[in-house]
């Protein structure tokens, strides 16, 4: 796994992503963290994620998705389902679901520029070095980098 160190909303507008991927809660809630961000940013990610159903366990292991151009660059938005709900102090991402996710994002965008924040490490709780082990398990031989935020 690569890192580079910046903004992934920044990044990608500049055109050096393809595909990016954030996680997100199943009850079409973005109101916090890099999803509120992205919700704004890009309200066609937001509008993808509104058409699945609302409070849906199916959907952990499975993405919604938006492709947008922006600055004459075409960028796909990945709404990765790593969590069934978005409260509690316990760990919310569910480690299988992100591992589902990067097999079916791979499957969707080999060949793609692909980043992506610390999925689940930040208000899910997660544990990053299981998280970053199963990221490059499943984008094996893609370009992926992970973006630490840096303003």
């Amino acid at each position: 796994m690569k890192t580079v160190e910046g903004d992934l909303i920044t990044l990608a507008l500049q055109g050096q992503f393809d595909v990016i991927v954030h996680g997100c809660n199943c009850f079409c809630t973005m109101g916090a963290g890099i999803a509120r961000v992205i919700q704004e940013e890009f309200p066609e990610a937001y509008a993808a994620d509104l058409v699945t159903i609302k409070g849906d366990r199916n959907k952990l292991g499975d993405f919604s998705f938006a492709t947008v151009t922006r600055n004459g660059n075409q960028i796909t938005i990945v709404n990765g389902y790593t969590q069934f709900h978005f409260h509690g102090e316990s760990v919310l991402v569910d480690y299988d679901a992100v591992q589902s996710i990067f097999k079916k994002v791979k499957q969707r965008f080999s060949g793609k520029r692909i980043g992506y924040p610390k999925i689940g490490a930040g208000l899910a709780g997660g544990d990053w070095r299981r998280i970053s082990e199963i990221i490059d398990q499943e984008l094996a031989g893609e370009d992926h980098r992970l973006v630490v935020y840096v303003p």
